[in-house]
């Protein structure tokens, strides 16, 4: 608990000292717009609104005020080394600079800034005005300090374009690399949860010969003590309790395990895009694999799914056989059309098959053709699984011997399918 603690303060200083050097840095890229004057627009401010998005520090109130005083101590040294201006004067150009960042860190510290994260238009807005006051105070004071009284009005119009294109462009830059995040997250649960999904069939299935052998235990246990095999009966209905626990102990995971797989109301997928989670994390197995395998698709129909798990537990397993099937150059086709009131999946690939004795069996628990290094057999239940959630499905599923390779062909009723 200390280490986490002491791990967590070592983070947020991390991020404040990588706030200020990175903003520092960024203020020197700067435009002046007013001619003669020392009021300048940079990448600093924009640079400091997106690591106060990415990081939100504990403090923004301390983090702006730290960020202020470094950047106009830096300016402060830049100009003593490269001029001969003295001191106060330099110090009067400067230190309004602070003003911005400080200003600008006390307005996001008043306002719930995650509620805002997912709403960018509205934090543009928010962002807009907190820059447009904050560079409005910055300019004014600078006016005061360096005696100016022409304070026109293309001045203010000039801020507050440069605050509203600037803030949008920083929320924009923002709101694109959570949604890749966000997608790419989501990618990840999606091949969790479809290996989850096929996962909870074979433990359906053990829970249902679970549920016999406790009953024909059971059934023992009353036969054997009508007969009074008094020492024989209390045997078998001991195992029936421990039986009887293993079960309880399976529907407690088996819990568990459906509600990782269940889809989350609103979290739809479009068919295609299923397809093209399929297509790279196979491509990326095959590199996995060492081998150059190409993978076509194409697809005739689209529509929003909310089977997106079993679609990918089904697909991936077919998919991935062909991969494993392919020595070390190969293609593979996937097919998606409709016909006939049914989707149609048609995957094909240039391995080397199955054979028309095995094709009767390649369904079945425990048929497999892949042996580790060590010679040990794979647990043969990817197909048999990739069978059932057809059969959930209400679909069918075929295979089709080619000179070189095998074809798949699965059709599903679209509308077990369609959202």
């Amino acid at each position: 608990m200390v280490f986490k603690r002491h791990q967590l303060a070592s983070n947020k200083w991390s991020a404040l000292i990588i706030t200020i050097l990175i903003t520092v840095i960024a203020s020197e890229f700067k435009v002046i717009p007013f001619n003669g004057e020392d009021f300048r627009f940079g990448l600093g401010s924009a640079a400091f609104f997106f690591l106060l998005l990415i990081f939100q520090p504990a403090s923004f109130i301390f983090t702006g005020f730290l960020t202020g005083v470094a950047v106009v101590v830096v300016r402060i040294g830049e100009d003593m080394l490269f001029t001969s201006n003295p001191f106060w004067w330099i110090l009067e150009n400067h230190v309004p600079a602070f003003l911005f960042y400080f200003l600008f860190a006390v307005g996001l510290s008043v306002i719930p800034l995650n509620r805002f994260k997912t709403a960018p238009l509205l934090l543009g807005a928010i962002a807009t005005a907190l820059e447009f006051t904050a560079n409005s105070m910055e300019h004014f004071v600078r006016y005061l300090l360096l005696s100016h009284v022409n304070f026109e009005f293309r001045e203010w119009v000039l801020l507050a374009l440069v605050a509203f294109f600037r803030s949008y462009f920083v929320v924009g830059l923002y709101s694109s690399i959570t949604i890749v995040e966000h997608n790419k997250r989501m990618q990840e649960m999606l091949k969790v949860g479809s290996n989850l999904y096929a996962e909870t069939l074979y433990l359906q299935k053990s829970m249902n010969h679970i549920e016999q052998i406790t009953a024909s235990s059971y059934d023992l246990y009353r036969q054997l003590k009508k007969q009074e095999y008094h020492s024989l009966s209390v045997q078998a209905l001991h195992i029936a309790q421990e039986i009887h626990e293993v079960k309880k102990d399976s529907q407690r995971i088996l819990a568990g395990l459906e509600k990782v797989t269940k889809t989350k109301r609103g979290e739809y997928y479009f068919l295609s895009e299923v397809l093209e989670l399929v297509i790279h994390a196979n491509q990326k197995y095959s590199e996995l694999l060492k081998k150059q395998i190409v993978i076509h698709s194409t697809i005739s129909i689209d529509f929003e799914t909310e089977k997106q798990i079993a679609l990918l537990a089904l697909l991936n397993n077919v998919v991935a056989n062909a991969v494993e099937s392919i020595s070390i150059n190969g293609e593979i086709y996937i097919d998606v059309y409709e016909e006939s009131h049914n989707t149609w999946f048609v995957i094909g690939d240039t391995g080397k098959g199955i054979s028309k004795e095995d094709q009767t069996i390649v369904f079945e628990p425990g048929y497999t053709t892949k042996f580790n290094d060590q010679g040990v057999a794979a647990t043969g239940i990817g197909l048999s699984h990739t069978q059932e959630i057809v059969n959930i499905l209400e679909g069918n599923i075929q295979i089709k011997s080619l000179e070189k390779g095998v074809v798949f062909n699965i059709n599903i009723p679209t509308k077990n399918l369609r959202r």
